[in-house]
C-alpha cells in the first residue's frame, strides 16, 4: 500500500526565517491557494522573531502557475479567476509590505503567477535548469500577480513587452543578465543557498534592511531631490536608533556588531 505524502507546512518559522511554500507536487506544482492564503496571514501578522522570508516550492518546480484544469472546471470562470487573483494579490501586497528581506528559492519552472512571485522577491536564487515564462498568452489570459508592474521595472519597458507578448522562455543565465535572478548555483544547491542567504539576514541590522527596502521602493517615482531628502532623513534617524548606535560603536571598537534583540 502506498503511503500519502507528508503534508507540507504552509508557513513555518525555522531559525528566524519564515518559510512559505507556494506550490507542491500535487497538481503538477501549480499554485496552492490554501498555502498562499496561509502565507498571507503569516505575513500580515509577522512574528517579531522573523528576520527574513523564504519563498519555495515543494516538488520539481518552484511554481508552474495557476491550476488551469481548475480554471476550466469552474462554472463561472471569470468569477473564479477574480477570486483567485484577489487572494493572490493579497499575498503580493503582504509580501511587498514585509519589512524584512524576501528570498526566493527558484528551482525548475517559475511560470505564470509563479514568475510574478519571483519578480516580487528581493533576492532570487536559481539553478542551471531554472526557467521562467509568463505563460499567459498560451491560455489566452492576461497577467496577474503584479507581473505587468514588476517586470518592466526590472527589465525595462521594451524588453517587458517582448517577454510578455511573445511568451518568452527565459533561461537561468538570461534571467541573471536581466536582473530577474540574483545568481545561479548548482541545481542541487538552490534551496540550501537561498536558505543560507535568508538566514544571513536574521542576525543583521533589521531596521537597516527595512529602511533600504523603503528607499528602494519609493525611488522609481521620486525625483533625485526628493530621494536625497529621504536618504538624509533615513540615515539621521538610523544614527539615533539602537541598531545604528550599535553598528557605529562596534566599528569604532573594532568588534563585530551584535544586532540581535535590537530594533
Amino acid at each position: 500500500m502506498s503511503s500519502s505524502p507528508e503534508p507540507v507546512p504552509a508557513a513555518e518559522i525555522v531559525d528566524g526565517v519564515l518559510q512559505l511554500t507556494i506550490a507542491t507536487a500535487a497538481a503538477g506544482t501549480s499554485m496552492d491557494f490554501d498555502l498562499i492564503n496561509a502565507g498571507t496571514a503569516a505575513l500580515r501578522d509577522l512574528d517579531p522573531g522573523v528576520g527574513a522570508v523564504l519563498l519555495t516550492g515543494a516538488g520539481r518546480n518552484f511554481c508552474a502557475g495557476g491550476n488551469v484544469v481548475h480554471f476550466a472546471a469552474a462554472e463561472d470562470r471569470g468569477a473564479y479567476l477574480h477570486q483567485l487573483a484577489s487572494e493572490l494579490h493579497d499575498f503580493v501586497r503582504a509580501l511587498d509590505e514585509t519589512p524584512v528581506p524576501v528570498v526566493a528559492s527558484v528551482h525548475g519552472w517559475a511560470a505564470g503567477a509563479g514568475m510574478s512571485l519571483v519578480l516580487g522577491a528581493d533576492i532570487a536564487i536559481g539553478g542551471p535548469s531554472t526557467k521562467l515564462r509568463p505563460a499567459y498568452p498560451g491560455i489566452g489570459l492576461s497577467p496577474d500577480g503584479g507581473m505587468s508592474w514588476l517586470l518592466p521595472r526590472i527589465v525595462g519597458a521594451s524588453r517587458a513587452k517582448e517577454i510578455l507578448l511573445t511568451d518568452a522562455v527565459i533561461d537561468a543565465d538570461e534571467a541573471v543578465r536581466l536582473g530577474i535572478l540574483s545568481r545561479v548555483v548548482g541545481d542541487d544547491d538552490v534551496r540550501a543557498e537561498a536558505l543560507q542567504v535568508a538566514q544571513s539576514f536574521v542576525a543583521g541590522p533589521r531596521t537597516t534592511y527595512t529602511a533600504m527596502k523603503k528607499l528602494l521602493a519609493q525611488s522609481p517615482t521620486a525625483t533625485l531631490d526628493q530621494q536625497l531628502d529621504a536618504e538624509r532623513d533615513s540615515i539621521s534617524a538610523a544614527a539615533n536608533g539602537r541598531i545604528g548606535q550599535e553598528g557605529v560603536d562596534a566599528f569604532v571598537a573594532k568588534r563585530k556588531p551584535d544586532y540581535l534583540g535590537l530594533s
